[in-house]
C-alpha cells in the first residue's frame, strides 16, 4: 500500500512539472504547446512503457512486451482522452485530425501489418524505427513552420538551463513513480494467476498508461487542451514505432505474437485509432458525452479479454452484444456525426 501511495504521489507531481515545463518550453520556441505535447511530453511519458518492453523482451516475455504496447494505446485513448474531456471539453486542433490521427492510424495498420507474420524480427524493428525517424523529420518541419508564424505565448519563460533541469526532473518523477505502480501492480497480478496475456493487456499496460493519463489529467485541469490531447497521440505513435521498433531490434529473440492478439487485440487497436477520427473531426473538440463513450468502449473491452482469459460465460454474450448491437450502432451515429460535421463546414 505504502509502495502505492508514494507511486501516486510521484506521478501526480511529475506530471504537474512536465507541463509546466511544456507550457514553458512553447513559450520559449514560439511554438504550439501541441508540438510539444506531440513530442518531449509523449516521449517522456512513453520512458516507462519503453522499460517494461525492452525488460519483458529480454526476459523472454513476449507476450507482456507487445500485449503492453496494444493494451497501453488503446488505454490511452479510451481512458486518457474519455476522463480528460470529462473535466474539460478537448479542443482539437486541425493539424491533428489532418496529419497526427492518420499517422497514428498508419502506425497502427502498419504494426498490425509486420504482426501477421506471428512475430516482429529485428528487420521488422528496423522498419518501424525508420517510420519514426520520418514522423519525427514530419514534426520538425511543423515546428519551424509554426515557429515562424506563431505568436508568442503569454505563459512565463523560464531561462534554457532551468527549462532543462525542471524537465529532467519531470522525467525522472514519472519513471519512478511507473516502475514503483508496475511492481505493485504485477504483484498483484501475479497472487491473482493472471496470464502474461492478461498482464501485459491490461495491468501492465494501465501501469505504463499511468504517466500518459496523469499529464493529460493535469493538463486539461490546467486549462492546456493541447497538450492533453497531443501527449496522448504522440505517446501512441512513440509505443507503436519508437517501443516496439527498438524492442524488436534489440531483443535476444523475434518478439512473438499471439493469435488472440492477432484475432482481437491488435484489430481492437487499430479500431480504436480509426475511431478517433471521426470523433476528432466533428467540431474538432471532444466532448463529455464522447469522453463518456471512449470510457463504456474501454469498460467493455476490458470485461471481454477478462472474461475470455478466464472462460466465463460473459464472453460470448459481451462479443456477441459489441459485434451485433453497440458496434453497429456506434458506427451510424459516427457517420451520421461526420456527415453533418461536412456539411456545416462546407
Amino acid at each position: 500500500m505504502l509502495q502505492l501511495l508514494c507511486g501516486l504521489g510521484l506521478l501526480i507531481a511529475g506530471a504537474e512539472l512536465l507541463v509546466r515545463c511544456a507550457v514553458s518550453m512553447a513559450a520559449k520556441m514560439k511554438v504550439r504547446p501541441l508540438l510539444i505535447g506531440l513530442t518531449v511530453v509523449a516521449l517522456g511519458s512513453s520512458a516507462p512503457q519503453m522499460t517494461v518492453s525492452l525488460q519483458a523482451a529480454f526476459n523472454d516475455t513476449s507476450d507482456i512486451a507487445v500485449g503492453s504496447v496494444i493494451g497501453s494505446n488503446i488505454f490511452n485513448v479510451l481512458v486518457t482522452l474519455g476522463l480528460s474531456a470529462l473535466i474539460i471539453p478537448l479542443r482539437v486542433s486541425r493539424q491533428l485530425v489532418r496529419l497526427d490521427i492518420p499517422l497514428m492510424i498508419l502506425a497502427s495498420a502498419l504494426v498490425y501489418g509486420l504482426a501477421l507474420s506471428k512475430d516482429l524480427d529485428r528487420l521488422d524493428g528496423v522498419v518501424l524505427l525508420c517510420a519514426l525517424a520520418v514522423y519525427l523529420g514530419m514534426l520538425l518541419r511543423q515546428s519551424r513552420h509554426s515557429n515562424h508564424h506563431h505568436a508568442s505565448h503569454d505563459q512565463p519563460q523560464h531561462t534554457w538551463p532551468r527549462n532543462v533541469l525542471m524537465m529532467l526532473c519531470a522525467l525522472l518523477l514519472l519513471g519512478l513513480a511507473g516502475h514503483l505502480l508496475l511492481a505493485a501492480a504485477v504483484d498483484v497480478a501475479t497472487q491473482l494467476g493472471l496470464s502474461e496475456r492478461i498482464i501485459g493487456l491490461t495491468i501492465i499496460a494501465v501501469s505504463t498508461s499511468l504517466p500518459e493519463l496523469a499529464t493529460s489529467l493535469i493538463a486539461a485541469f490546467r486549462g492546456q487542451r493541447e497538450i492533453a490531447v497531443g501527449n496522448v497521440i504522440g505517446s501512441n505513435v512513440f509505443n507503436l514505432l519508437g517501443v516496439l521498433g527498438f524492442t524488436a531490434l534489440l531483443a535476444p529473440a523475434p518478439l512473438s505474437v499471439s493469435p488472440n492478439a492477432l484475432a482481437f487485440d491488435l484489430p481492437v487497436m487499430l479500431g480504436v485509432a480509426v475511431l478517433c477520427l471521426p470523433v476528432f473531426y466533428t467540431g474538432y473538440r471532444v466532448t463529455r458525452v464522447e469522453g463518456l463513450l471512449f470510457l463504456g468502449l474501454y469498460l467493455a473491452y476490458g470485461l471481454h479479454v477478462v472474461s475470455f482469459t478466464t472462460g466465463m460465460p460473459l464472453a460470448g454474450k459481451l462479443e456477441h452484444l459489441m459485434l451485433f448491437y453497440l458496434l453497429p450502432a456506434l458506427l451510424v451515429f459516427l457517420l451520421f456525426s461526420t456527415l453533418r460535421a461536412w456539411r456545416r463546414q462546407h
